[in-house]
């Protein structure tokens, strides 16, 4: 029953502690290096985050230049365009139209243009997105990607972070990708969104949101390459293991993209805009604003199934 569900409780961070070295690869071995001809990239980190300048994206994007995007995007997971002032919601869901259709949030209010969320936060709506999370994993078919603009921001603080979840994968041991290999895990929003609702709300949602399962190591629908595809708001548990069994490796397998070696820090502008890959990474909205005002607008990436 929805009423019995619970979410992970996250251990100490303990299991990360390890020093040196990680693997830290932008790429999976042996993919061809993208030639950008068009777009200036200028990475954040040497492998997640890049700041794209010289596109503006309220004009019309020809096919090579939105080629390059996408392969930058497959490159470095997320992207930020600077000084995007006559980004409207149109251009929004054009740019948004290079990788696919916009996919709603059922939970999220909706905005003046349909397909567009407005995310505003203030003195009376305190930000809830400070967890590590990936968007929609409580769908059949995920979103592939988040296109979101900033409208206003804070004096100070209101940063996203964004973790790279391959990189999780690849620095877990060896025992742990053979422990983890086939493994499924069940999503829900029942945990996460349902929180403040009462029985009737939860079971009008799930008869249309049904919980799902994804494997807890994924094959990136582009780029085949392994990732880590479990989050602290949604899974709530591991297929086929005992409860205890269960919570004792989702404890450890959440915590990962607590990582600061995986993530990339972005301090918004007004007229900034970010599109990132739902599955190569998790994010965390920082909420260190409040009471001051925040808005910003998103719009989902429809996906696919994921294998």
């Amino acid at each position: 029953m929805d009423s019995a569900v619970t979410a992970p409780a996250p251990a100490l961070d303990k299991p990360l502690m390890h020093y040196g070295k990680r693997t830290l690869d932008r790429m999976a071995p042996g993919a061809v290096q993208p030639d950008y001809r068009l777009l200036d990239v200028r990475p954040l980190t040497p492998h997640i985050g890049a700041e794209i300048d010289g596109v503006d994206l309220s004009r019309p994007i020809g096919e090579d230049l939105a080629e390059e995007i996408r392969q930058a995007l497959l490159e470095w997971k997320v992207l930020f365009f600077g000084g995007q002032d006559a980004f409207d919601p149109q251009s929004q869901l054009a740019f948004a139209g290079l990788w696919g259709e916009p996919e709603e949030n059922p939970f999220f209010p909706k905005g003046d243009t349909a397909g567009v969320t407005r995310l505003a936060k203030d003195a009376m709506v305190m930000g809830t997105e400070n967890i590590w999370h990936s968007d929609h994993s409580f769908m059949a078919a995920p979103a592939l990607g988040s296109v979101l603009r900033a409208i206003e921001v804070p004096s100070a603080g209101g940063d996203t972070m964004w973790a790279d979840m391959a990189a999780a994968y690849d620095n877990l041991t060896d025992a742990m990708k053979d422990r983890i290999e086939g493994l499924t895990a069940v999503h829900d929003w029942v945990v996460s969104h349902g929180a403040l609702m009462n029985e009737s709300q939860r079971a009008a949602h799930r008869e249309n949101l049904p919980a799902v399962e994804h494997p807890v190591v994924v094959r990136h629908p582009r780029t085949g390459r392994k990732v880590l595809y479990v989050n602290e708001p949604f899974t709530t548990r591991i297929v086929g293991l005992s409860d205890p069994e269960s919570r004792e490796l989702l404890d450890e397998l959440v915590l990962q993209a607590r990582i600061p070696e995986y993530q990339v820090r972005f301090r918004w502008q007004p007229g900034s805009v970010a599109v990132w890959d739902n599955i190569a990474t998790q994010h965390y909205a920082i909420s260190d604003y409040f009471p001051q005002r925040r808005v910003m607008e998103r719009i989902a990436i429809a996906g696919v199934p994921l294998s």
